[in-house]
């Protein structure tokens, strides 16, 4: 399991899979290119995340990019060098949960770009195992598993809560979902039997 979940974290790192994925994803991989994203936030371990990685964006879908961030006034400084004249530009910082946090959002060509830093790898944001657990669960249900799930989304719920739905998973759906990340395929399946048996 230890090596399959290397396995997984690895495919992530590099946007190369955009190229050769479906029509958005190669779009979304022009527009990285063109627009220099990732060679901007080279030293901040960037790892693009949310749904357009496992194709379950929809319309209106953010390019969600997290970051491993130490100096926060130094990042500020820089993403408003890079992007501050670019649509919709902002800059929120918040602490939670002790932990400084900054989000930076503007738009390119139309799509909202969301770059979201803190001072943790960003392979154990929960951003990047929420994607990697919901883009094994899609490979492991099946179509009929993701044509729900964008279903749900496009009635207005958010993907973690979309995924719990369809999984009858009961309390914080975010925190399930992080709960379930280190299960085996074989666990995986089962709870798919089980949300399709209760009542």
């Amino acid at each position: 399991m230890k090596l399959g979940g290397m396995i997984i974290k690895s495919h992530w790192l590099n946007l190369e899979y955009l190229k050769t994925g479906n029509r958005i994803q190669a779009e979304v991989y022009q527009l990285f290119n063109k627009y220099r994203l990732f060679e901007i936030l080279r030293d901040y371990d960037p790892i693009l995340v949310g749904t357009v990685p496992i194709g379950v964006n929809i319309m209106g879908s953010d390019l969600d990019i997290i970051c491993e961030v130490k100096g926060f006034n130094d990042f500020e400084r820089q993403m408003e060098e890079q992007f501050k004249d670019y649509f919709d530009f902002s800059i929120t910082r918040r602490v939670v949960n002790d932990m400084e946090r900054i989000k930076v959002n503007f738009v390119i060509e139309g799509w909202p770009i969301e770059i979201f830093g803190q001072e943790q790898p960003t392979r154990q944001q929960n951003g990047f195992r929420h994607m990697v657990i919901e883009d094994r669960m899609l490979r492991i249900y099946g179509k009929h598993f993701n044509d729900q799930i964008i279903q749900l989304k496009i009635e207005g719920l958010k993907t973690e809560p979309a995924f719990a739905k369809v999984l009858k998973l009961e309390g914080d759906p975010y925190l399930r979902l992080l709960e379930i990340y280190n299960w085996t395929d074989e666990e995986i399946r089962d709870l798919w039997e089980e949300s399709n048996t209760s009542d």
